[in-house]
């Protein structure tokens, strides 16, 4: 299955008001893990940066000026992103914008079910506990000492960390991929252990390591530890 853990930096708060999208980061999961594969893009917004956004990205209109525009770089977006699902955290604040720029770009919009949203499964798993992305990175020990202002590329990196941790750890469990499809599997399924094997493994000692250790431990002496074990 594949993934797409995806942040956006702004001008603002609301593409209703005139803001724009200046930076798109996305981290590319297949089956929890990370292929490697990156999209990154910084965006000419036409319009002045405002001091405060300047202030949460450090994206300044001299940096952006030479930048393309959405309209230029709106194909191979699309094209990187395909149908696959989105994992954001706040969703509903990236959707809305990139489904403005996609609209201005006179493109059909994202459907927001393709949106897998982190910030609600936090809440939900971890429920009264801060949960921006700060405060996951810090319950999870994740390293996010380079973070000193957003930015779109670093953000979905350290959020893919994050992912991978509400849906059950880095090292997620592979017999998944070997299960017969029976839809879409979400991230809290995912994070469910397997229920242990009914029956015993083989053992994987063999009879002359078995007659090896027996006369091993005959040769102890009647207090030997070994004694209070039986070999299984």
């Amino acid at each position: 299955m594949r993934e797409l853990v995806l942040d956006t930096e702004t001008t603002g708060f609301e593409p209703s008001e005139g803001h724009r999208i200046v930076e798109i980061g996305i981290v590319e999961l297949v089956n929890l893990m990370p292929t490697g594969r990156t999209y990154h893009q910084y965006i000419n917004p036409k319009r002045p940066m405002p001091p405060e956004a300047f202030e949460v990205h450090g994206l300044g209109d001299d940096f952006l000026r030479d930048k393309p525009i959405f309209d230029e770089i709106v194909d191979a977006f699309l094209e990187f992103v395909a149908g696959d699902r989105l994992v954001i955290h706040n969703a509903a604040f990236d959707m809305k914008f990139l489904n403005a720029e996609l609209e201005w770009s006179g493109r059909p919009v994202l459907p927001f079910d393709r949106a897998f949203d982190t910030l609600t499964l936090a809440r939900k798993k971890f429920p009264g506990s801060p949960a921006s992305l700060d405060a996951l990175c810090r319950r999870f020990s994740i390293d996010n000492s380079a973070r000193s202002k957003h930015g779109a590329l670093l953000d979905s990196e350290i959020l893919a960390e994050v992912y991978l941790e509400l849906a059950g750890g880095q090292q997620p469990d592979f017999a998944l991929s070997s299960r017969p499809a029976q839809g879409s599997v979400s991230a809290e399924q995912r994070a469910m252990p397997l229920p242990r094997r009914s029956r015993q493994l083989p053992s994987r000692l063999t009879e002359a390591e078995a007659q090896a250790h027996a006369s091993f431990v005959a040769g102890l002496g009647e207090a030997a530890v070994w004694k209070k074990y039986r070999s299984t």
